[in-house]
């Protein structure tokens, strides 16, 4: 426990002390619940025992008495929420803002790694589960540890016979409790967590796919993935409370058992001599009182559950974010020139086998188009990936002017560098800053004028508020061509002198297609370009044609040249152009 709490403290910085004066309030105001049941009892007993007139009792005074604590521990018990509150709110937000700061830093290759259910899952669900365990299970934790022990000194303090009594169910029950709250059981906690990480994150890709689902007139059991996650989930939840079925039987039995035990001693007493009234008075001050104990117990069993999730979201936040950034050069050097040249490079995934591409020597002439081309998985976009370093090779350099890019300002490099790919990336804020992305700076005339090299001004013409139009507000989406020309406006508004398009023209219809081009056409003029298409007639025209197979450079060389070698790329063309004669 001292271990998570110091994990979380880091989160709460400045607002760490509230913490702690949060939790001594909690403690006061559970000694001080204990004052209106002994005034309560005051006023049983005088009222028992008394058989004249009650005005001359002080029984107005145990009852005013009582009912200033009362509102002193209401008061109490509000400001340690209050505390508590504010110290959760800062873990809460501060664990969201790390892990966005660290995700910000760590190599943008890790995006295509990771699931984004997942991602959203442990950032913003699991912070949220510290927020329970700070504002409201640590404050009631140093009252429920105060107040059973104040109540058991009381319990043995009015009546030993009748305390001893009490505290034989009270024993079962913490014995019951510590076998349930064994450390050994989280592994079930865990599952359950793992289960619904996994449930989260086939839940995201579903709904992506929904589409798809419509369009082939499928069911939820074709995503076979996500009913197996559902299904998973169900079965551990369930053998989970089966397990537990008969020991929290017992402890409820136990815990709410006071009364079979005190009448019994009660009579026993009154056998023994004892005085009716006073013990009556103290079978009802131990009837009362006794079950604070159950009260907080519960607490307690909360604690060692939150105890465990909180923790539980710290280490999977923590995980997910330790990845180490690319390291930084101390003297970076300025990017001169702008050919391209990978030397002899080989990369492999974390985890992977063998390496994704391997051995591979390319040269891009500044001003020139080199596109690639391959079956899917042959390393293509790999390639194109390591050249703006969203991973460092494992073997080898890439180099752009002569600069070693892992030698360079990596704010440089990207500022060198557009990116078209075929999973296009529009935040949900107006068209204009969409745009903007590009250049913060731009000027209103400099996006008009990358909106119409795009392509792109009747969309923005018949969008109901123009640029200032928010993208998926009120109903307002954009096709796949249309994300993608907005997306070439953001590049063209950026003007990098190299660019990277992969598979910029998968999604679009034939209109938008041609759009694309004359936009890509415009993006493209004197940069240096590497592409990467699997329509071959859009790659015919470049400087360098790169057939990719296995990770491996196969083949290379102009159009005509590849065709008259009559190998890979002279079957993958015969291949496409009987593929797009094709008739239905």
């Amino acid at each position: 426990m001292i271990k998570t709490l110091k994990r979380l403290g880091t989160y709460m910085g400045e607002r760490r002390l509230l913490l702690p004066c949060s939790m001594v309030l909690s403690a006061v105001n559970g000694l001080l619940s204990l004052v209106p049941f002994v005034l309560l009892w005051l006023v049983v007993r005088t009222l028992l025992t008394e058989e004249n007139n009650f005005a001359d009792t002080p029984v107005w005074n145990y009852a005013l008495a009582a009912f200033v604590v009362s509102v002193v521990n209401v008061l109490l018990y509000f400001a340690a929420l209050m505390l508590s509150h504010l110290a959760a709110f800062r873990v809460e937000t501060n664990m969201r803002r790390s892990a966005m700061e660290r995700l910000m830093r760590v190599p943008p290759g890790f995006f295509d790694t990771h699931n984004t259910g997942q991602m959203r899952k442990i950032i913003d669900e699991d912070s949220g589960q510290t927020h329970t365990f700070v504002a409201h299970i640590l404050p009631d934790a140093a009252g429920s540890i105060v107040a059973p022990i104040g109540v058991i000194i009381l319990l043995l303090a009015v009546n030993w016979q009748l305390g001893i009594a009490s505290m034989v169910p009270i024993v079962c029950a913490f014995g019951i409790m510590g076998y349930m709250m064994n450390p050994k059981n989280n592994h079930f906690q865990r599952m359950y967590l793992d289960a619904q990480e996994k449930m989260s994150s086939e839940a995201v890709e579903y709904v992506r796919g929904i589409p798809v689902v419509k369009v082939f007139q499928q069911t939820v059991f074709s995503f076979k993935r996500f009913y197996d996650s559902i299904i998973n989930y169900r079965d551990l939840v369930i053998r989970f409370t089966l397990l537990w079925r008969k020991p929290m039987s017992a402890y409820t039995v136990a815990i709410n058992a006071f009364a079979f035990f005190l009448v019994p001693t009660g009579i026993i007493l009154l056998e023994h001599g004892g005085q009716t009234a006073g013990i009556i008075a103290d079978i009802i001050l131990y009837v009362l009182i006794a079950p604070i104990i159950s009260a907080n117990v519960m607490k307690a069993m909360h604690l060692s559950q939150n105890l465990f999730l909180a923790n539980e979201a710290v280490e999977r936040l923590e995980k997910l974010t330790c990845v180490p950034p690319l390291p930084d050069c101390d003297t970076p050097e300025r990017i001169k020139a702008f050919d391209i040249r990978l030397n002899d490079v080989s990369f492999r995934y974390e985890g992977a086998e063998k390496d994704a591409v391997s051995h591979i020597n390319l040269t891009i002439s500044e001003g020139k188009t080199v596109a690639l081309v391959g079956a899917s998985g042959s390393g293509k976009t790999t390639i194109a990936r390591l050249i703006p370093r969203f991973w460092d090779v494992r073997e080898g350099c890439v180099s752009i002017g002569g600069t070693d890019v892992r030698q360079t300002d990596k704010e440089e490099l990207m500022r060198n560098v557009s990116f078209v790919f075929q999973n296009t990336r529009l935040f949900k804020t107006s068209v204009l800053e969409n745009i903007r992305y590009g250049s913060p700076e731009a000027t209103i005339e400099e996006v008009n004028r990358a909106i119409d090299l795009s392509q792109s001004r009747e969309i923005i013409d018949r969008l109901p508020l123009g640029l200032d139009t928010i993208i998926g507000a009120e109903g307002t989406y954009l096709s796949g061509g249309e994300q993608q020309r907005i997306v070439l406006a953001r590049a063209i508004l950026k003007d990098a002198p190299i660019v990277l398009l992969d598979e910029a023209t998968a999604f679009a219809d034939p209109e938008n297609e041609h759009l694309i081009r004359e936009a890509l056409a415009h993006l493209t003029h004197g940069k240096t370009v590497l592409m990467i298409a699997h329509r071959l007639t859009t790659v015919r025209n470049a400087d360098n044609i790169v057939v990719v197979e296995n990770g491996r450079i196969a083949e290379q060389g102009t159009h005509d040249e590849l065709m008259i070698r009559k190998n890979i790329y002279y079957n993958m063309w015969n291949e496409y152009q009987k593929s797009v004669t094709w008739k239905l």
